[in-house]
């Protein structure tokens, strides 16, 4: 059976290569999303399946809406990164979530299909990205005819919603933190202690190497700290499914076009680098600057995850001050994205939020 292995993983990433091959070739008309449709193939009156461009923060950012039912809760989705738009790969998993929300998937400025060649970099700061959220809101507000939404981050899409949801709470049903960030000093000497003992434990020379020229945190360089992530991700502490799995899903988003994976490319490669000496960004700390909410709030967290340690969530979930009620949810399998790593599990948690929210602990 071990000989066979090697053999089967190949024939897996020939087929994912051919597949996204032909994909890209299909990649080249109009983006678009596909309709809600019954067993005739008539369209779901009652649904909603919309590509759109529109006006914020001054620029044009594109927002996708799908749901099978107008009258289900809007859940807004704000993408990690800065730059990492999560449009392209969300059709391959979260369908289901399209039976209970209208789920909105937006491209950030610098992200995605909101990234255009001219894109102006100094414009990436929190507050901008901040007022961007307020003005999207307000912009499903009217256009799902909806007074309040489920808000949710991944990453530092998370750190974001904290600073939305302690500004304007009301616009919210409740706030939904995936691997949320706490403190980036604080997480790097958490993710430094677990990564330095499993890399003299199981490490190759090249990564002991690597590890001695970064020294410990913190890391002051935007490079220094991009190699530290990828050391990270080597170590199973970051993504919970393959770039080939990823990249596939990608291509064959109708969504996107050609211009639009370059546009991603340029945005995942920029990353926060433009952010990176703002104060504001890098000496955020949830403890010292979000220590209250207005409004029901849920962690979910990876149990491996080193990007944004669970260690560091814990301390802020018990000093958190969330008169309304908060959990802590812990998926024990997975690293920096736990939708990837049991996306049936995430699916019934967002389920469960909307249907009864209920403070306290729950790991499994």
């Amino acid at each position: 059976m071990e000989k066979t292995r090697p053999a089967r993983a190949l024939v897996g990433a020939l087929y994912g290569v051919v597949a996204g091959t032909l994909a890209t070739f299909s990649a080249i008309g109009c983006a678009t999303t596909a309709p809600f449709t019954d067993s005739r193939g008539m369209v779901r009156p009652e649904s909603i399946a919309v590509l759109e461009a529109v006006e914020i923060g001054g620029m044009e950012q594109w927002i996708l809406i799908r749901g099978t039912d107008r009258s289900n809760p809007v859940l807004l989705w704000l993408h990690g990164g800065p730059g990492a738009a999560h449009m392209p790969v969300a059709q391959g998993w979260a369908e289901e979530l399209e039976e209970y929300f209208l789920v909105v998937h937006w491209d950030q400025r610098g992200a995605g299909k909101s990234n255009p060649p001219d894109f102006d970099e100094t414009t990436m700061t929190l507050e901008r990205f901040v007022q961007d959220v307020h003005e999207v809101t307000e912009y499903l507000k009217d256009r799902l005819e909806t007074e309040k939404m489920y808000l949710l981050g991944h990453s530092w899409g998370a750190e974001l919603g904290l600073h939305v949801v302690q500004q304007r709470p009301w616009n919210y049903f409740a706030y939904i933190g995936v691997s949320q960030v706490v403190n980036r000093g604080l997480g790097e000497d958490i993710a430094y202690s677990h990564l330095t003992r499993a890399i003299i434990k199981e490490g190759s020379p090249r990564e002991k190497r690597k590890l001695l020229e970064l020294g410990p945190p913190p890391y002051h360089e935007h490079s220094r700290y991009v190699s530290f992530m990828s050391l990270i991700n080597n170590h199973g502490g970051s993504y919970d499914t393959g770039f080939l799995r990823l990249a596939v899903e990608a291509l064959r988003a109708p969504e996107y076009r050609i211009p639009d994976y370059r546009a991603w490319l340029r945005g995942a490669n920029r990353g926060s680098g433009p952010m990176w000496n703002q104060a504001e960004y890098r000496n955020f700390d949830a403890r010292r600057h979000v220590p209250r909410l207005e409004l029901p709030v849920f962690f979910i967290m990876g149990a491996r995850d080193l990007n944004t340690p669970l260690e560091a969530v814990r301390r802020y979930f018990d000093v958190l001050d969330a008169p309304r009620g908060k959990e802590l949810i812990v998926f024990d399998n997975a690293a920096h994205t736990p939708f990837f790593q049991d996306e049936q599990r995430f699916v019934e948690v967002l389920v469960r939020i909307r249907e009864c929210p209920r403070p306290g602990e729950s790991t499994g």
